[in-house]
């Protein structure tokens, strides 16, 4: 690297590229969505799961549209008993709404979801429609 001394306006638009794209990889200045998520697919399925500690089954609502898995849910506050005051409360509370794209359609009639321990797995069979097709190649 070096500093460009024929257009230093032009370093200094590059400067602040490279500062932001340092910046974006921390999330710095912004909350990181809830429930964190992971998805991985192969060829044919995605497989989606979510950490959502403390809350039940019945806290949560999933659906799916178009290529989007839609994970919806509240978090209630805990019920403090009579004298007791938060100390430190970091936890987030209310309603969380987020939308996960997904790499493929998938067979709506298909999908599962399990939830232990806290943590949400949701499989999405990949729809048969979607699947790669091997083509064959013929010789002459």
């Amino acid at each position: 690297m070096y500093f460009n001394w024929m257009n230093p306006w032009q370093e200094t638009a590059r400067l602040q590229q490279e500062m932001n794209r340092l910046f974006d990889n921390f999330n710095i200045g912004s909350e990181r969505a809830f429930p964190p998520v992971n998805v991985w697919s192969n060829d044919d399925s995605a497989l989606v799961t979510a950490e959502l500690a403390g809350l039940d089954k019945d806290d949560l609502k999933l659906s799916v549209m178009d290529q989007n898995l839609i994970l919806e849910g509240t978090r209630k506050a805990e019920q403090l008993k009579e004298n007791e005051t938060y100390h430190r409360q970091e936890r987030g509370l209310g309603d969380f709404k987020r939308t996960i794209q997904l790499p493929f359609s998938v067979d709506e009639n298909k999908i599962s979801a399990q939830f232990k321990n806290g943590v949400l797995t949701v499989t999405l069979p990949r729809a048969e429609q979607d699947k790669p097709k091997r083509i064959a190649i013929a010789t002459e």
